[in-house]
């Protein structure tokens, strides 16, 4: 008989009131992604089979953003985090399995920590294995309290409750933590509100668990960031920032010149090709994709939908949104390109823009292979040039089609010469 994937409960019940926000705090957007995305795929990257998420504060909104990947259990009221796990009980009734906990607002524990949590439990056998780290400034975490002789594992103090001695311990509690799944909610049934807050705290588990003669483990993270969570804007900022360097560093080691990391930002779910140069303030949204040897910037912005294919240049002041760039095609200059389709070589003069939008809809504009626009050229989609057309310095080009070969001028734009075909 094989044996059952480990199985996880994330808490994003949450309101997040120092947030300042009518939106759930775990869909507030991180590098292009909600907050709580991160949780969920590094869960999945660690071998989880199912997730439990309990939602609470605007429940509705939660199952829309993430979907049905997840299985929905409802806290109403505000009881605690013991009361939230406390609530799965039904979900895993019969299950015996390794079971993770992890926080919707701490979006850095990495997947290779939960599968450590998960290694360390089967190994040693304990009933509960916490993830901790030592904080140079532990205010706002619980703290991990060991036996001064053995250095086992005895409590965790919450912040509230804790003594001052207590609060001169550096190891710090993150909030994830892996149980044998039936420790967990027997454990649970013997945790009582007997605190200032008057709530079920999970952090009495392991308490619990130790008292009763069950194995309590620890494994410390070895990047203590991991543990960060968010509580306010700041905190926002904080995170964005660690997962921000996170994907630079990875792109720039897999061969992407980054001239000045401090003034780039490139979302996650971005794709880079080999020796492509990204230059100072530049931006690159969610669902951009960039061939080789592309040149990007400086002060560019790519937004969603676009592809660069190899040899690309886009350049000082240009917005790319929803539009493909062909082979060695350039936008070198303050353009907007909407809904654009480039071929092959196609050149984008200074200050050109499609205009993509009626009021309406949004329309397309197709250059083909070779194409060169002049300087303030205006493209009024839905637009295709023809291979090797061109426009002159200001024209206005209308919608409809421009035949291969043609020079276009003008205000409305009309053709000044055909080139014969060679």
């Amino acid at each position: 008989m094989s044996k059952e994937k480990p199985r996880a409960i994330v808490l994003a019940a949450g309101k997040g009131e120092r947030m300042k926000s009518e939106r759930p705090k775990v869909l507030l957007p991180v590098l292009g992604r909600p907050v709580l995305s991160y949780v969920l795929e590094s869960a999945w990257d660690a071998g989880i089979g199912e997730i439990v998420l309990v939602v609470g504060h605007r429940a509705d909104e939660v199952r829309r953003e993430i979907g049905e990947r997840c299985r929905y259990v409802v806290q109403e009221g505000r009881k605690g985090t013991g009361d939230a796990v406390a609530r799965c009980r039904d979900a895993f009734r019969g299950f015996e399995g390794d079971v993770l906990v992890l926080c919707g607002d701490a979006p850095l524990v990495s997947s290779a920590a939960m599968r450590g949590m998960l290694a360390l439990r089967e190994r040693t056998g304990a009933a509960c294995v916490l993830f901790t780290a030592c904080l140079e400034d532990p205010r706002g975490y619980g703290r991990v309290i060991r036996d001064k002789e053995t250095g086992r594992f005895v409590k965790m103090a919450e912040e509230a409750d804790a003594t001052d001695q207590e609060r001169y311990v550096f190891e710090s509690n993150s909030g994830a933590y892996c149980f044998r799944a039936p420790d967990l909610f027997e454990a649970l049934a013997k945790v009582k509100p007997d605190n200032r807050k008057g709530e079920y705290y999970l952090t009495e588990v392991p308490r619990v668990l130790g008292e009763g003669g069950k194995l309590v483990e620890t494994l410390r993270a070895q990047d203590p960031a991991e543990i960060f969570g968010i509580n306010t804007r700041r905190d926002l900022v904080a995170v964005t920032n660690f997962l921000r360097w996170k994907i630079l560093e990875r792109h720039m080691d897999a061969g992407v010149t980054v001239v000045d990391p401090s003034t780039t930002l490139i979302e996650s779910g971005v794709e880079i090709g080999a020796d492509t140069i990204i230059e100072p303030f530049t931006i690159l949204r969610q669902g951009t994709k960039v061939g080789l040897g592309c040149h990007v910037g400086p002060f560019s912005h790519l937004r969603g939908g676009v592809s660069l294919e190899d040899g690309a240049e886009i350049g000082n002041f240009v917005e790319v949104k929803n539009s493909r760039v062909g082979r060695g095609s350039k936008a070198k200059h303050l353009a907007y390109l909407g809904d654009a389709e480039l071929g092959a070589g196609v050149n984008i003069g200074a200050g050109t823009i499609t205009a993509n939008y009626d009021g309406r809809t949004k329309h397309r504009t197709v250059l083909e292979d070779g194409v060169q626009t002049g300087s303030n050229t205006v493209l009024v989609a839905p637009l295709t040039m023809g291979r090797g057309a061109r426009t002159g310095a200001g024209a206005v080009v209308p919608r409809g089609r421009v035949e291969a070969g043609t020079l276009v001028v003008g205000v409305p734009a009309r053709a000044l010469e055909r080139k014969k075909r060679t």
